[in-house]
């Protein structure tokens, strides 16, 4: 273990095993990634105009911080080992534990009322929905992660236009929001399954690479026939510089005021009629922009994040003197996160909204350097501590 206040000893132990510096520097780009969505100003994707390839942040960083948080489940709960049945409940009060401050910790996020859509709520509640599949194996979870992204949009685009678009706060949270469970439930069990696939491997990550350039094709691909065919989603390409808090979800409801019009069985063909769920079902495959929650976006951008994920594998031996900065930043994703949405809340105060690119790049450097230092001098990051303390406590054995 890394002693606190021996900087030379961090450069030269930090990152190394069991610690696998590649998943850190992918957890970094990810953090800055969902910085520069939130408060960065970008242009159109343009593959010509490298000054547009910005914009690739919008959404697919905060999925490729799904899929490591999948991997970091597996990591914790057995690596390539499926964790022994004894040991499960233990885990089960471990994840609750953990599940329960990262959403309280989200809650006083979203407290600051910022225009950011919050994941970190949806994440406290990943890490309770994933305790059914602890000891599937890796087969299963890829399994489940196809089924779900295949046919989850489809069927919650169906359900949503033959229900004429249902609402409440439960399924406004975990289906039908900015983060659909669909989505992030099946980005989390590829993940799970990476991690147990011995993701520290050359191998896996050579394997990872080519898979995510397939799905990186087969879902943009199947993205440009939709919109080819009309059918893209309703919300934007992300050139908006910020992920809000309202959603964008292909099949985001709100409460309609019937007034007086006719409700029921009596009005219900005409307003299935005006739903149209063969087309909501096709949109929902199609949809391809960031936060659309289609099968087109979980294909395209889940293989988006398993190239990067591989990438960062594949250098940081190579790069690792280069990519510590990274790395560092990337071991307390949670606490440079709730920093940087704090700092939005302070430079532009409550209920504020702004976008500067200067901005982001200043939160990137004071993230890199506040980072590094924290790593050098304390190790892990102070909300790191209090998650970890939190979840052993929970699942320690209460004192007679």
């Amino acid at each position: 273990m890394i002693t606190a206040l021996d900087p030379v000893r961090w450069f030269h132990e930090f990152g190394r095993p069991p610690r696998i510096l590649g998943l850190d520097v992918a957890r970094g780009l990810a953090i800055l990634g969902m910085a520069g969505a939130h408060i960065g100003e970008t242009e159109p994707f343009d593959w010509f105009d490298p000054s547009t390839w910005t914009d690739l942040v919008h959404g697919r960083s905060s999925i490729l911080f799904a899929v490591l948080a999948g991997i970091s489940i597996a990591l914790m709960t057995g690596r390539s080992a499926l964790p022994e049945r004894e040991r499960i409940p233990g885990i089960r009060l471990n994840l609750i534990g953990r599940g329960a401050v990262i959403f309280v910790i989200g809650l006083a996020l979203e407290m600051l009322n910022t225009p950011i859509a919050v994941i970190l709520t949806l994440y406290g509640l990943l890490y309770v929905a994933v305790i059914p599949f602890l000891r599937w194996r890796p087969w299963q979870l890829l399994t489940g992660a196809a089924v779900l992204a295949l046919l989850g949009p489809a069927l919650l685009a169906f359900l949503n236009a033959v229900m004429l678009n249902p609402y409440g706060s439960g399924i406004g949270f975990v289906l039908y929001g900015t983060y659909p469970i669909t989505v992030w439930m099946s980005l989390v069990l590829a993940g799970m399954a990476l991690g147990r696939l011995r993701v520290e491997r050359m191998r896996t990550a050579a394997v990872a690479l080519g898979v995510g350039f397939a799905l990186v094709v087969v879902g943009y691909g199947l993205g440009g026939v939709g919109h080819a065919a009309g059918l893209a989603s309703d919300v934007g390409n992300g050139s908006s510089g910020t992920e809000v808090s309202s959603g964008s979800s292909i099949v985001d409801p709100g409460f309609v005021d019937m007034g007086t019009a006719p409700t029921g069985w009596e009005a219900y063909p005409q307003a299935l009629a005006e739903t149209d769920p063969l087309r909501a079902v096709l949109t929902a495959v199609f949809a391809v922009d960031p936060h659309s929650g289609g099968t087109a976006e979980i294909l395209g951008s889940g293989g988006f994040a398993l190239v990067v994920i591989a990438l960062c594998l594949l250098l940081s031996t190579p790069l690792r003197w280069a990519l510590l900065p990274l790395g560092a930043l990337g071991s307390m994703p949670l606490s440079a996160y709730s920093a940087h949405v704090l700092s939005i809340m302070l430079v532009g105060g409550p209920g504020s909204f702004f976008t500067s690119n200067t901005f982001w790049a200043a939160t990137a450097i004071a993230l890199l350097l506040l980072t590094t230092l924290w790593s050098m001098f304390f190790g892990r990051g102070p909300l790191e501590r209090l998650v970890g303390r939190r979840a052993t406590a929970m699942a320690s054995v209460p004192r007679s």
